[in-house]
This record gives C-alpha cells, sequence and structure tokens, in this order.
C-alpha cells in the first residue's frame, strides 16, 4: 500500500510540472491582474472623493484634413466646482472624447478660483466680458432661484450661487458664455475687500 502511495504521489507533480509553458504564463499573468485591480479601486475613490462635481457644457468635434487623410479630433469645455464659492473652467483637445473630458477637467480644476457670495446671492452687480459676448448678473432675493440661460446656468450652479438674475447680449455661443460668465464671477468683491481698496470702514461705504 505504501509503494501504491508513492507511485501516485510522483505522477501528480510529473503532471504539473508537464504543464505548457503557455499555460504558465497565462496563470502568472491572472495572478498579476487580480494582484493590480485593489490599486485601480483605490485610485477611483481618490478621485470621487476631491468633492468636486464636473459638468460637460460643450463637445465639438473637429475634422482636419492632411495628406494622410482626415483626422477627428474633439473639443471639450468643462466646468468644475463644489458649490461652496469655488469655481474653474477648461477647454482642451484631444483624439478621443474621453481624453478630452478628462484634460478638460484637470484644465479646469488648475484654474479654479474664490466667487464671493454674499449668502445666496451675489453682494453687488457684475458685467462679465468675452469676445462679443456680455453677461450682466444681478442679486436676488432669497428664493428667487436662477434666471440664466443653460451654459451660463452651469457656472453659477456650480459656484454655488442659488439666487441671481442673468442677462445675455451678444454671441450665445457656449463657449464665450462660460468664459464671460467666469470673468464676471472673478470681478466680484466683498464690502470688506473694497472698503479695505478704498481706506475706508464698511458703514462709510454703504
Amino acid at each position: 500500500m505504501a509503494e501504491e502511495i508513492e507511485v501516485k504521489t510522483v505522477e501528480t507533480t510529473e503532471e504539473v510540472s508537464a504543464q505548457p509553458a503557455e499555460a504558465q504564463t497565462e496563470n502568472k499573468k491572472e495572478s498579476g491582474r487580480n494582484s493590480r485591480r485593489p490599486r485601480r479601486d483605490n485610485h477611483r475613490q481618490e478621485k470621487v472623493s476631491d468633492g468636486l462635481e464636473k459638468i460637460m457644457v460643450h463637445l465639438n468635434p473637429i475634422t482636419k484634413v492632411t495628406k494622410g487623410g482626415k483626422t477627428m479630433r474633439y473639443d471639450a469645455l468643462m466646468v468644475v466646482g463644489d458649490k461652496k464659492g469655488r469655481v474653474g473652467i477648461g477647454l482642451a483637445k484631444a483624439l478621443d472624447v474621453t481624453q478630452a473630458i478628462e484634460k478638460a477637467t484637470l484644465v479646469a480644476k488648475k484654474n479654479m478660483i474664490n466667487v464671493c457670495i454674499d449668502g445666496t446671492t451675489l453682494p453687488h452687480d457684475v458685467i462679465g466680458k468675452f469676445g462679443t459676448t456680455k453677461v450682466i448678473m444681478m442679486p436676488s432675493p432669497e428664493g428667487k432661484g436662477i434666471i440664466a440661460g443653460g451654459a451660463v446656468r452651469v457656472v453659477v450652479e456650480l459656484a454655488g450661487i442659488k439666487d441671481i438674475t442673468t442677462k445675455l447680449y451678444g454671441s450665445n455661443n457656449p463657449v464665450n458664455c462660460v468664459k464671460a460668465a467666469f470673468e464676471g464671477l472673478k470681478a466680484l468683491r466683498s464690502a470688506e475687500q473694497i472698503a479695505a481698496l478704498r481706506g475706508k470702514t464698511v458703514e462709510e461705504i454703504r
């Protein structure tokens, strides 16, 4: 009985060692893939946990004719904000839609600004200009809501403004509207900042 058991164990070890080299490499690849999966999950969680919301405002396909033929690119406009007074815009191009969105999101995060907000509205009237587009933004009483067009509305919402009235003049191109609204938000100043620039107190300028 002991001899039979020894023979069986030898045969099983020979069978394992006799596996093709391709099968062994496939097993190594599968084990390597499984070991890398937790790293991908952690990386995704870090991206989501930044507390920012992103919205794609405009996606434009661009066709370029060269000697080798036609090449397709995509132009993406993204708006990023935390709805707590920080907002940014980004415009980028890439050969793929996903790459264009990712690049534009990174640009928007780098260009984020702190918006001066008085409660749920603006501290004062402001005009934003870009190209032939002009956006007039005015404060509104609490509860009135956001009165703005599509592209301007996205920038205002992600900035954290809940009550505002806007008026658009000139071109209604989404890129121009977003950039004009962004320039207007950059020009906002609080009463304390204006008083400090004038060398007066807040009570004196009101």
